[in-house]
């Protein structure tokens, strides 16, 4: 695993090491997570058809979730001495555009993946943060795959 460059020293009693991965981890994580909202918003603006209400609803939900975890992520790598990460900012939106014009459907089960792929990305990490004794980290990411797991079945169960 790649490590992040750390910007400044902090003395939590985790490693330097340790704090450089899991930034690293966060940094990765971060990006999926900022392309799974913008994803929801298109999803969120270009739904049409029968059961747009209830999914323009659950969407509206998840997508301020969501910039609530992307704001959440980024203060704990700075909290970890890390900056966060600005590179494939262009990269995100343009998977994430690529989400829309698909029929409601697919667009639900592309969510849904997403979310499945958030889960385990979110997994990986905060069994390395634990490695690490991050409790804060490992914290935050329990909390994240307890997100990501619930909107998941809360797409498809809208998805009929």
């Amino acid at each position: 695993m790649a490590v992040a460059k750390l910007v400044e020293t902090v003395n939590t009693d985790i490693a330097a090491k340790d704090r450089s991965a899991i930034a690293q981890g966060l940094g990765r994580y971060f990006a999926a997570t900022y392309e799974l909202l913008l994803s929801t918003q298109l999803v969120h603006w270009n739904l049409k058809g029968s059961t747009f209400y209830s999914i323009h609803k659950l969407t509206d939900g998840q997508y301020n979730a969501l910039f609530a975890t992307v704001d959440e992520l980024a203060e704990r790598m700075r909290a970890l001495g890390s900056f966060v990460p600005a590179e494939g900012a262009n990269k995100e939106f343009s998977v994430a555009a690529q989400i829309s014009g698909k029929d409601i459907s697919a667009m639900i089960e592309e969510l849904a993946k997403m979310h499945e792929e958030g889960a385990r990305t979110a997994r990986e990490l905060a069994s390395t943060a634990d490695d690490a004794d991050d409790i804060v980290t490992n914290d935050m990411l329990v909390d994240c795959i307890k997100f990501h797991e619930k909107a998941i079945w809360m797409l498809r169960a809208s998805n009929g």
